[in-house]
């Protein structure tokens, strides 16, 4: 299960050391981490980072199929922690060390900034290839985070990203070695730490309105 450590100004949420599937119970440790961080003072930022082979592989589908019935209400819970991911009010930072696909991805969007292992993982949105079409919340995220030509290669031909493919085409911000990807993504978010607050959330709230509107309708989130 994900774990919350704080390094200087810094805190670190490790996501797990599996395939990070977003369980149920896996999104609300998130949450309650997410809440930690939002309830600190003075100046901070956030990392995620993980474990092992994954940073994380999506959706549980193994769960949703055995809860077909709580389907929309677990396509919310996705949803809102993109939402407060994207409008966290301090400056938020990916370090994916491993495979990051599909919700994964997507999460990693939801983030401000991505470090990516430059020479083993993959970044994709498979949907296309497992017949699984996005959400309009899902794709208010992808197009609002990507340039709009990556964004139609990413959602269409559900190409498999590495990280320097990855960094050419804006999906990460940097490419780097195994045992760099954390502390480049600490250095990353330790630079920013005093922007955090309210006026940060701000910003983000109205950079991304229409995406987190989309992501927040919870009249009719699966289109």
């Amino acid at each position: 299960m994900p774990t919350l450590d704080r390094q200087d100004n810094v805190f670190v949420l490790d996501l797990g050391d599996g395939e990070n599937r977003f369980h149920p119970d896996w999104i609300t440790a998130v949450g309650a981490a997410l809440d930690e961080v939002e309830k600190a003072e003075g100046p901070r930022a956030l990392v995620t980072a993980a474990t092992g082979k994954f940073y994380s592989n999506g959706l549980d589908l193994e769960w949703l199929f055995a809860h077909a019935d709580r389907h929309q209400d677990y396509v919310v819970s996705v949803h809102e922690l993109f939402a407060r991911m994207l409008s966290l009010p301090v400056v938020t930072v990916a370090a994916l060390q491993g495979h990051t696909f599909a919700a994964g991805a997507m999460f990693s969007l939801a983030h401000d900034f991505r470090v990516m292992r430059a020479d083993r993982g993959y970044w994709c949105l498979p949907e296309a290839d497992i017949n699984i079409p996005f959400t309009p919340g899902m794709a208010a995220l992808i197009q609002s985070r990507l340039a709009p030509q990556t964004a139609h290669e990413a959602m269409l031909t559900a190409r498999r990203y590495g990280g320097a493919d990855a960094a050419a085409t804006g999906i990460v911000d940097q490419a780097v070695s195994e045992d760099a990807v954390r502390s480049a993504a600490i250095e990353i978010a330790q630079a920013q730490v005093n922007k955090a607050g309210d006026t940060l959330g701000t910003i983000k709230a109205r950079m991304y309105a229409p995406a987190l509107a989309t992501l927040r309708d919870t009249t009719d989130p699966l289109g």
